[in-house]
């Protein structure tokens, strides 16, 4: 017999900092490995410690070959660190670092199944019929091929089911798979010669299926008069004249411990049962046996990924929607801001996650008045980039003669009214005059620091509730004078509570003292300092909430120019 040539296929396992986990194909040679998208990693990684160029998987004749790109903490396999080496299935991949990414490489490289089945049926006596073995051989063939084909799942399992009634001459058959309250529910339903069955017209043994969950192994009788009493006695078997009942507990990982059956050792996640019975005795060859095991074990792999792909599919269907709402608010959130003819302005938003919770903006409400705004919603992702937006929307329609105290007193009382949205956000609300006047409102906000003359100090020494916390609360302002060049600094909590190894906070001390003595740097140089002394003290620590920076310079026309 020629050499079947075995087609390698691998795929990573990747476990998040957060402990979430995906599956992810190598599709590509070299598979590329790193932080971010836009150099073209294939599986890119959200880790600010990681570097962009880390890894790649290369597919090489005799297997898979991870390379060191360039990680600057070093690639490990299975705890060694590596320049170049062979993957394993099973082998785990990580980066010298702690809470990061663990990948655990997964390959088929193993014989294909009906290798595997071949060397099975090689086994069988000899006293087995050769006519029968090469018809039941010939099913074999055709049901692994169809198993591993581009048809569609139901139809897959359908020829798979199909060929086991056909191999053991049962009258019919079920695949089941638990529902939500681990029950057994049919899910394919199947008569002699390919006829398909409704699930009501069928009513398996359930002793025999609790027999095979509770033993974790295959229950297989030929002749029901000679099997033990509590199948004998099963009413549904009784009612139905069975003579001959299999039940086989499929199962995502099965490692056998013995020749007879693949299926009955070590058992992974429990994936649902295959059944079939027959009213004559259906005295099962040892072949017969071999292939329903060998059947069994294929049927519960295409199940187990077919419940990878749907988890895969749902992750890219969520990922895809967070892309969305990511586009949009980024959208929403200024790039570059219009002049502005009596201050500067410039200011940056990272969110932690694909959305975030933060949200700035500032627009003129005339010629001699604008408005400044930084707010935090509660919490991150959809929920809280859905509240941003509608917050967003509640202040760009504000007009000149509209008092800000009564709009956030309205916001305040609409958000816990709809107790639902289960969201409140921090607020600093701001209106500057063309003259210096700054209107201001600090709705539980962290005070924004002035910049004048080479000292820093606090704006506000106390504020208010957070919008849509306390019903009863209500939003006053406060005004204050800006002199030329005063510089203002409105930041969200992520700056002062960006956190480092040693779980310290970078605090509002620090951020003072990175901008002593710099109120006359430009606003573009003075946010890179702010961000560089943030990423300085957290040095690649996972970061859980998003960071936002907003420096607004009054400068008069008059005055030279210092933005």
């Amino acid at each position: 017999m020629p050499d079947i040539e075995t087609k390698i296929e691998a795929e990573l396992a990747v476990t998040a900092p957060d402990k979430s986990q995906r599956v992810v194909r190598i599709t590509n040679s070299p598979f590329l490995i790193g932080r971010g998208l836009d150099i073209g990693n294939h599986l890119p990684l959200d880790d600010p410690r990681i570097s962009r160029q880390c890894a790649a998987i290369v597919s090489e004749a005799s297997g898979f070959l991870l390379e060191d790109r360039g990680h600057r903490r070093g690639v490990f396999v299975n705890g060694k660190r590596v320049d170049y080496s062979p993957l394993a299935h099973g082998d785990v991949i990580t980066f010298g670092l702690d809470q990061s990414y663990e990948i655990v490489f997964r390959s088929s490289s193993a014989p294909p199944p009906i290798q595997n089945m071949l060397t099975m049926i090689g086994n069988v006596s000899s006293t087995q019929g050769t006519s029968t073995g090469l018809g039941k051989l010939a099913l074999l063939l055709e049901a692994t091929s169809l198993l591993h084909s581009d048809l569609p799942l139901e139809s897959v399992l359908g020829t798979m089911l199909d060929h086991a009634i056909s191999v053991t001459q049962a009258d019919r058959g079920l695949l089941m798979e638990p529902d939500a309250s681990v029950s057994l529910r049919v899910r394919l339903a199947r008569g002699s010669h390919g006829v398909s069955l409704s699930a009501g017209e069928v009513n398996p043994s359930q002793t025999a299926i609790r027999q095979a969950m509770q033993q974790n192994r295959p229950i297989i009788t030929e002749d029901l008069n000679i099997a033990n009493s509590a199948l004998q006695a099963a009413q549904s078997i009784m009612a139905q004249s069975l003579r001959a009942v299999i039940a086989i507990p499929l199962f995502a990982v099965a490692r056998s411990d013995s020749t007879d059956s693949p299926v009955a050792s070590e058992m992974g996640h429990f994936l649902g049962m295959l059944y079939l019975d027959s009213r004559r005795p259906a005295a099962f060859s040892k072949l017969d046996r071999q292939i329903l095991d060998a059947l069994a074990v294929q049927a519960a792999s295409i199940l187990d990924s077919a419940r990878l792909v749907e988890q895969e599919r749902q992750r890219q269907k969520l990922e895809q929607e967070l892309n969305i709402a990511r586009d949009i608010q980024q959208a929403l959130i200024p790039h570059g801001f219009r002049d502005f003819t009596y201050f500067g302005v410039t200011g940056i938003h990272t969110p932690c996650h694909a959305v975030g919770g933060d949200y700035f903006d500032v627009f003129p409400l005339n010629d001699e008045r604008s408005v400044i705004v930084v707010a935090d919603v509660s919490g991150k992702g959809m929920g809280a980039a859905l509240l941003t937006t509608m917050l967003q929307g509640a202040f760009s329609g504000m007009t000149p003669g509209m008092d800000p105290g009564q709009v956030l007193n309205r916001l305040n009382r609409f958000l816990c009214e709809h107790v639902q949205v289960g969201r409140y956000a921090t607020m600093f609300f701001s209106i500057l005059d063309r003259n210096g006047q700054l209107f201001f409102i600090n709705a539980g906000h962290p005070s924004p620091l002035i910049m004048r003359s080479g000292n820093v100090t606090d704006l506000v020494s106390e504020g208010s509730f957070p919008v849509g916390l306390i019903p009863e609360a209500t939003f006053e302002g406060s005004t204050t004078k800006l002199l030329p060049g005063d510089t203002l600094v409105l930041f969200s909590d992520g700056v002062t509570e960006a956190m480092n190894h040693e779980e310290q906070l970078f605090g509002e001390a620090r951020l003072a003292e990175t901008l002593l003595g710099k109120h006359d740097m430009p606003l573009g140089d003075l946010q890179s300092e702010i961000l560089k002394s943030v990423r300085a003290f957290t040095r690649g620590a996972t970061q859980n909430d998003d960071i936002t920076v907003l420096l607004v310079r009054y400068q008069p026309e008059s005055t030279p120019s210092t933005l």
